[in-house]
């Protein structure tokens, strides 16, 4: 199918649809997507902690089952040692290897969180996630605020929603050189200030980039931990 941002701008959970396109076939077992990039979270930083609090358990889907390899969906249904020390997930009954299923209901995109727990005290105890980037923010957003931390990108909403930032598979964002992600992230940012904050639509095409803000991309400055450029910052870049 052919990408057009009018045509997936499907963010409402509560209406039964998602911002997703999904393709499985169990008899082969293939459970794959389109469209949404994957983003990978493995640090946790205020933002994150932010929107790791609004997620929701629930029980593995489909959808889940295309966040971890093959062999490691028996893990989504396995129960965490500190719910069950005989899972089949736990080692040596304290130790720990199991997924955790979430859903984030702003936008109804699955989560898997990855457990590392080391056997014993006073080892390494730590969650990592998975999840998918939305094609759009919601139909009443409107952009506010971009944040760049540890490597992720986010967008705040003027409603205070944060979203990590909408991204199209294939397109992925980074900051701090001269690339394809650079590019990719400001002729996102462009659109974003073009449209008072209003089109936040993934798939910006690369030449629609306004060259201050590509520079800002490409530039040191950007690479320095956290960054947050307002849509006034933004516009400010497109008018200099």
């Amino acid at each position: 199918m052919t990408y057009e941002a009018r045509d997936l701008n499907l963010t409402d959970p509560t209406k039964g649809y998602l911002n997703f396109v999904l393709y499985t076939e169990a008899r082969l077992s293939v459970a794959s997507r389109s469209l949404n990039a994957e983003v990978s979270i493995e640090t946790e930083t205020p933002h994150v902690q932010d929107w790791l609090h609004r997620l929701v358990r629930c029980e593995p889907n489909a959808m889940h089952c295309t966040l971890v390899d093959q062999d490691k969906i028996p893990a989504l249904f396995h129960p965490c040692v500190e719910e069950d020390k005989n899972s089949p997930s736990a080692i040596s009954s304290s130790g720990c290897v199991c997924r955790r299923t979430l859903y984030d209901p702003e936008f109804g995109l699955p989560v898997v969180g990855k457990h590392f727990k080391h056997v014993g005290a006073g080892g390494t105890d730590e969650w990592t996630y998975k999840t998918y980037a939305p094609l759009d923010l919601r139909p009443d957003d409107t952009f506010s605020r971009f944040i760049v931390s540890r490597g992720l990108f986010w967008a705040r909403t003027e409603k205070g929603l944060l979203s990590i930032l909408p991204q199209r598979n294939g397109l992925g964002y980074n900051i701090g050189y001269n690339g394809g992600g650079p590019h990719a992230l400001a002729a996102y940012l462009t659109q974003v200030a073009a449209t008072d904050g209003q089109n936040t639509a993934a798939g910006a095409p690369y030449e629609d980039a306004h060259p201050a803000i590509l520079a800002w991309t490409q530039s040191s400055a950007a690479d320095r931990g956290k960054s947050e450029l307002t849509l006034h910052d933004l516009k400010t870049m497109q008018q200099g």
